[in-house]
């Protein structure tokens, strides 16, 4: 009775996300509710998670819970140390969202609704959350090896090679992308920039106040760090009406960044209780609450998109970013679907918390399906304002003009109506004195959220706090990423540099960690600069650049993964690797093409240097033709060493299957937990 019982809600739920997915894809001419993508998201996530996530625990991983975890058998008290299961949960998804989920989706929004839907349900279900569940899987049985040492292990030395500087690469990208849309969400915004600028020193006094006046007091920080942020959004109105303080904090791009890198290098610099681990531990509870009141405020309000199915600029002609749904809107939307940077963080702090083997399918698979919800929260944000209004926003002034009167004309002859009233009402509304070419995403989804909030928590009064409340919960997110991604950058580096010099690699060396993080700033400050300076605002060129180099560390830990599936025996189950990793190459090397050699000055690299080769020469101009062409050097190097990974790991899985080639793992070797005697 129990099974039959379970067997028919299954099949409900199964009914019941069909339906919604249909209505989502399906619909064509009338605006739909947005309660259909929840409804679908969560019926997909379910049903994911039960059957999919379970049949790859049970055929391929074969999690054995009487197996001692490296948590358990290595535990310092620092590094591997057995933690509860929800905790573990919590650190992997802080970790792991970053801005990809918030901000990929909302530019991808510009071909409509339906193609970022789609892809972010099918390719969390059967890309994003496989690659996280079964690298962390893999780690945890390797006493918690990184992506770049399993490589090493499991394709041969040169695979390790080309995985460590792919790795590398991809941070620096990654981590100027984040600071571009950390910029482009502040500048010209002394609400926002006061903000978050009091997030810095709110941090100070939480590691110091948890370190040396109240050690241990965990809830008491925390209420004192929620407290002083709420003041600090609060304090943020007052500051932009005072001209004196909002002339303080009113900068520009180019200022932004220049502070921007300077945080950057404290954050890595400085000992980690100081600023990092108070400012994460500070921005999770923030991240976690206000995706909870998001959802919660959908499901109540249950507001309509407004945001057709498809748009026309699925041809390529788009003005967010320029390029055809395939293969832009998959690189575009990255971490919402699947994230090759998870795989750092599952082969990186996670695997060594993990108390139990069986935790590893809630851990990696369910975290990632978490993230995924996320973004179908930002298509839904992006989604609910009117069209006029979101490409206003999001199209750079080099595409749709500096005036507020052309803008509106340009856009308005799209088919999209906005007007210059429109757009300064909704500047006022949320407290800012300007929404045009606010590229980057992070604006266009601080307004989609706060009209989701004002219109069931607090009404249009409230607009303005809860729009600096999401650029404040967006800026925490990514600076998330941005502080912690710079010190794991500085770790990397300074391992390798230990093989020219003892003391450069030592960690607690502070000439030596002062110099590593100046070059891990420097580099990716580099690219920060670039796309401050980029007439087309950045995004155009570096988010793509991003997207790439994403998925293309996916496409390097999928290798491992199947590589691994084909030494453990279980070549029939191999497609549930291979099957992404073959999308992941069509998808990143298509797209890697346009990018370099695509005619089209707004697509390829080239084409862009030549158009402005053939222009007035000046210096800013020399700078842009010189980025150009390095952009393009950048992609293809990075393709280049993937596609060596792709082949190496081609080579081995032809030798195991021909027999040249004994298939053999190199795991740890077995030892029976103890935690089972003591739960018992």
């Amino acid at each position: 009775m129990k099974k039959s019982l379970s067997f028919l809600c299954w099949v409900a739920v199964a009914v019941l996300g069909s339906m919604a997915v249909g209505v989502v894809a399906m619909r064509r001419g009338e605006p739909i509710n947005a309660m259909w993508l929840v409804v679908g998201a969560a019926c997909c996530y379910a049903l994911g998670f039960r059957f999919y996530s379970k049949f790859i625990a049970a055929k391929i991983l074969a999690l054995d819970a009487m197996r001692a975890t490296p948590a358990e058998r290595l535990e310092n008290g620092r590094d591997f140390l057995v933690t509860n299961k929800w905790v573990v949960f919590g650190h992997h998804f802080a970790a792991i969202a970053g801005p990809g989920p918030l901000v990929g989706p909302v530019l991808a929004a510009q071909f409509g609704y339906l193609p970022g839907t789609l892809w972010v349900l099918a390719g969390a279900v059967f890309a994003g959350c496989v690659q996280d569940f079964v690298i962390l899987l893999f780690s945890v049985r390797r006493d918690g090896k990184s992506l770049t040492e399993m490589a090493k292990e499991e394709i041969g030395r040169v695979g390790g090679f080309v995985a460590y500087a792919a790795v590398i690469s991809i941070l620096i990208i990654l981590l100027a992308v984040a600071a571009l849309i950390v910029v482009n969400a502040l500048k010209a915004s002394p609400w926002g920039t006061f903000t978050i600028a009091m997030t810095i020193p709110i941090a100070l006094l939480m590691g110091i106040y948890l370190r040396h006046i109240r050690p241990g007091k965990v809830l008491e920080v925390s209420a004192l760090g929620f407290v002083l942020v709420m003041l600090a959004i609060w304090g943020g109105k007052s500051v932009s009406q005072d001209s004196a303080m909002a002339g303080i904090f009113t900068l520009s791009a180019p200022a932004l960044a220049l502070l921007i890198i300077a945080y950057g290098f404290a954050a890595s610099a400085l000992p980690v209780w100081l600023l990092l681990a108070p400012r994460d531990y500070l921005s999770t509870f923030v991240k976690l609450g206000t995706i909870a009141l998001l959802a919660l405020g959908i499901v109540a309000l249950h507001p309509t998109l407004h945001m057709p199915a498809l748009t026309h600029f699925v041809d390529g002609s788009g003005p967010v970013f320029a390029g055809k749904v395939f293969p832009f809107a998959f690189i575009t939307i990255a971490c919402g679907a699947i994230s090759g940077f998870h795989s750092l963080i599952s082969s990186g702090t996670t695997p060594k918390l993990i108390a139990r083997e069986t935790e590893t399918r809630m851990v990696g698979y369910g975290a990632m399906m978490a993230e995924s919800a996320v973004a179908v929260m930002a298509i839904i944000a992006a989604s609910v304002m009117q069209p006029g209004i979101y490409f206003a926003i999001n199209s750079p002034a080099g595409i749709v003009g500096q005036a507020p009167a052309t803008a509106a004309a340009t856009i308005s002859g799209w088919g999209f109506s906005v007007t210059a009233a429109d757009m300064q009402t909704l500047a006022h509304a949320v407290g800012e004195q300007t929404l045009y070419n606010r590229t980057g995403g992070a604006p266009a989804f601080a307004v989609g959220m706060a009209s989701i909030f004002s219109n069931s928590l607090g009404g249009q009064a409230l607009m303005a706090i809860w729009y600096h409340f999401a650029i404040m919960f967006e800026a925490l997110f990514i600076l998330t990423v941005l502080d912690a991604g710079t010190r794991v950058a500085r770790f990397m580096l300074q391992d390798a540099l230990a093989h020219v010099h003892k003391g450069l690699g030592r960690t607690s060396w502070y000439p030596s960690i002062l110099a590593t993080s100046a070059l891990i700033v420097a580099a990716w400050g580099y690219f920060l600069w670039q796309g401050v300076k980029d007439p087309l605002g950045g995004i155009n060129s570096l988010w793509p650049l991003f997207g790439i180099s994403n998925q293309l560390l996916a496409t390097v830990a999928l290798c491992v993964a199947t590589t691994i599936i084909i030494k453990m025996h279980r070549t029939k189950y191999v497609l549930v690797t291979l099957a992404p990793l073959t999308w992941l190459v069509a998808v990143t090397f298509t797209a890697s093409w346009h990018k370099i050699f695509d005619p089209s000055p707004r697509i390829g690299f080239l084409a862009q240097a030549r158009q402005l080769a053939a222009g007035p020469a000046t210096t800013a101009t020399g700078r842009l033709i010189f980025n150009n062409r390095l952009d393009a050097v950048v992609t293809g190097v990075l393709v280049l060493m993937v596609a060596i990974v792709v082949m190496e790991s081609a080579r081995q899985w032809l030798e195991i299957l021909s027999g040249k080639k004994e298939a053999r793992v190199k795991e740890t070797p077995f030892v029976m937990t103890r935690l089972a005697e003591e739960q018992g």
